[in-house]
């Protein structure tokens, strides 16, 4: 009889073990996998006990970042027969922090304006729907709505808007206090956007260079002093390059009121 209460006991103890195992596994929720470059790409979603946000992240395979497309000599991306451009779903369990989607840009001969011109990567965290951002015109076509700025207390203080705005993105604005406006040039950056009034999107823009040098590193992303909408916001950006693969993460969520 003792044989069997011990039995039941040690099974009682090892289902109880596969329970917690298995709770502490659905902490984590991946959202879909696309092909990238030459491996895949995706996002995914941490919460805490109480079900709050903890991380939320773009993850790029090694054979992804082994296999990143060059700049021709046009100084377009050779992109023939890779994608330079990805949008990604995230994990419906993060639609309660303010993000809607993802952008994944890789850019062999940077971009304009000139302090840009590195390779690097363009990591869009969206508060708007894909459709919302894919209707965003030519800054020809509804300058009004691009030069519609929020007020400045939405914005993080050394922030300025750069001229006119992107189609299917909006307005960016930068910190004047980064490295791309010292000596020292672009490597790593925090980027806002804006379009017809409110704040759309986040930003980190991280060189190749940077993140290959890198396999480990955290900042601080500027608060603004105000928020358009209560939620859940980050306030810091990391790097992690674990079990092949690079990780660009949003963390250290706070809960923010409208005001």
């Amino acid at each position: 009889m003792k044989k069997i209460f011990l039995f039941a006991a040690v099974a009682l103890v090892a289902l109880s073990s596969c329970k917690k195992d298995a709770d502490k596994k659905e902490k984590i929720f991946k959202g879909e996998v696309k092909p990238f470059q030459m491996g895949k790409a995706w996002t995914w979603y941490e919460v805490d006990e109480n079900d709050n946000p903890v991380r939320l992240a773009i993850t790029i395979d090694d054979a992804a970042m082994n296999s990143l497309s060059a700049a021709t000599s046009d100084g377009d991306g050779d992109s023939h027969h890779m994608e330079n451009s990805l949008s990604l779903a995230l994990h419906p369990k993060a639609l309660a922090t303010p993000f809607k989607h993802v952008m994944l840009d890789w850019n062999p001969a940077g971009h304009e304006p000139v302090f840009y011109m590195k390779p690097h990567f363009d990591f869009h965290f969206y508060e708007t729907t894909e459709a919302e951002r894919l209707a965003i015109p030519l800054y020809e076509q509804a300058p009004d709505k691009f030069d519609n700025e929020p007020a400045a207390a939405y914005l993080p203080a050394n922030y300025i808007s750069t001229p006119q705005g992107v189609p299917q993105m909006g307005k960016h604005w930068v910190d004047v206090t980064s490295s791309e406006f010292t000596p020292a040039g672009f490597n790593q950056t925090f980027i806002y956007g804006t379009y017809d009034g409110k704040v759309t999107f986040y930003e980190p823009m991280i060189t190749e260079e940077f993140l290959k040098a890198n396999p480990s590193f955290e900042r601080s992303i500027p608060q603004p002093a105000k928020f358009q909408s209560a939620g859940w916001y980050p306030t810091k950006m990391r790097i992690a390059k674990q079990n092949g693969t690079t990780n660009i993460i949003l963390e250290n969520f706070v809960k923010r009121q409208a005001n």
